[in-house]
């Protein structure tokens, strides 16, 4: 009897998702490039399971029905294209090749075209959940050659995360490298989250001088309301957990975080896009910063600690650190959905942002229960145009601006580094204006090199030029936008 789908990669996301599968009743072909890691797999976890051993790609190829299904978990990057090409003549027309890792979605792209001149389908999925969203059900995103969907679509629906009305975790995503790019997006909302809750973390520890499990019971009591989240609850967990000598292990662990490009990327094409990811991007240099321990270490040292008085009424203060939470966290998902909207007119992958929001609520890093109102507001208006002015986020945002401010200027007050939080917040003011100074940097970018402007008092696209100085020419630079 052949195998229903081969698995390369047995890390931690490969060997949970091996087990994943093999529960919901597949049988599984697995091969690693290190022999000793399937020994100790099949000796271990996967003892006396459904599982083939396959210690040859050839092996693997030979193990599996027609038309071969094989998932790859490892890492991104070239390592992809060289099992790609040791696979490839193991392989024929029609088989699957799927890169479940964290890929840049154009290589995705790239091999998908590639692939697919011989015949191979090629999918890149993105996963998210971690080990025990590998294991239990993760948020699955694929994405590639659409002839591959139908053939993998029960293994990756049942293996998925089921949201609270039973609805699978998964959906394919689009064409290329559609797949890849949602779970970008995915993570670098992620990056913006974590660092929204550490700077709330923060602003409770080092101004109003709660302990962690003071904290503990704070983010538990916040996870029963609307900021019921993954990254709430398990904030909650960490911050009671005890190191072995009885005391929180929190204060203990370092603070330079590590980052594996996601985020980086995001960024990146966010740039490329013209699509003002601001609080993400601050979180990618939080990070980077943060890691920069030694430097700050010795600049504290020059600067001294700095001034820091508190007087306010907890209780107060504690509503507006939720509210200020709740504010940035939508405009955390407000940005990413921006570029996914962006991207998706872009690559005419047509992206459905609520399906997107559905499959986010179980499983996946950033599960959280407003993704039911994401969902709803793209779905009672698919071409919303941000989710800032949707009627419900709106709403939220109104009520949660004073609070917002006063966390913000509390902060700033106090040295209390709160990137990710403040650049949302001048996100909004900006995203809401009717006017903003560009027109003095027009101004400035004509003066000195002729771009031209447009003006209030005539139809957009119609472009000037002032010879500022007197003595300059009537000749323009082109004028185009990047």
């Amino acid at each position: 009897m052949k195998a229903d789908i081969g698995f390369i990669g047995l890390a931690v996301m490969g060997e949970n998702l091996v087990l994943n599968m093999e529960r919901n009743g597949y049988t599984v072909s697995v091969h690693n490039r290190t022999t000793s890691v399937l020994d100790s797999f099949l000796s271990g976890r996967g003892k006396d399971k459904n599982l083939v051993r396959a210690e040859t790609l050839a092996q693997l190829a030979e193990s599996l029905e027609s038309p071969r299904k094989i998932m790859m978990m490892i890492k991104a990057g070239p390592a992809v294209d060289s099992l790609i090409e040791s696979l490839l003549p193991h392989l024929e027309a029609g088989d699957i090749l799927i890169d479940g890792g964290n890929s840049n979605y154009k290589d995705t792209a790239r091999r998908v075209e590639e692939l697919g001149t011989l015949g191979i389908h090629f999918v890149g999925s993105g996963v998210s959940g971690g080990e025990e969203g590998a294991l239990n059900g993760p948020s699955i995103m694929p994405g590639g050659a659409k002839e591959a969907w139908p053939l993998i679509k029960d293994i990756f629906l049942k293996i998925a995360a089921k949201a609270p009305d039973g609805k699978p975790c998964c959906s394919w995503m689009g064409p290329g490298g559609a797949g890849h790019f949602v779970k970008m997006v995915h993570n670098g909302i992620e990056y913006g989250d974590m660092q929204l809750v550490s700077e709330i973390y923060w602003i409770l520890q080092e101004l109003m001088r709660f302990s962690p499990q003071e904290m503990h019971t704070i983010f538990a009591e916040w996870n029963k309301g609307k900021l019921d989240s993954y990254l709430i609850d398990i904030t909650a967990q960490i911050l009671a957990f005890q190191d072995t000598d009885g005391t929180p292990l929190i204060g203990k662990i370092l603070d330079a975080a590590g980052q594996k490009g996601t985020g980086k990327w995001t960024g990146i094409a966010a740039l490329n896009e013209g699509v003002p990811l601001t609080l993400i991007v601050e979180s990618v240099f939080a990070r980077a910063l943060s890691s920069m321990k030694e430097d700050r270490v010795a600049a504290h040292g020059v600067f001294g600690p700095p001034l820091r008085n508190y007087t306010g009424d907890k209780k107060e203060t504690l509503a507006a650190l939720h509210d200020a939470l709740y504010a940035a966290k939508i405009v955390s998902y407000a940005q990413g959905f921006e570029l996914l909207r962006s991207a998706s007119e872009s690559n005419e992958w047509n992206l459905d942002y609520a399906e997107i929001a559905k499959i986010w609520r179980g499983g996946c890093i950033i599960r959280s229960v407003f993704l039911d109102s994401i969902a709803a507001a793209f779905s009672a208006e698919p071409t919303l145009a941000n989710l800032v002015v949707s009627k419900v986020f709106s709403k939220e945002l109104k009520a949660a601006d004073s609070a917002w401010r006063t966390i913000v200027s509390l902060a700033i007050e106090n040295a209390l580094p709160v990137p990710a939080l403040s650049a949302a917040l001048s996100w909004f003011d900006g995203y809401r204006s009717d006017r903003l100074p560009a027109n003095l940097l027009q101004a400035q970018r004509d003066y000195f090199g002729a771009h031209t402007y447009e003006r209030i008092d005539s139809p957009r696209g119609e472009f000037f030029h002032t010879d500022w100085t007197g003595h300059g020419g009537s000749t323009t630079s082109r004028t185009y936008s990047v």
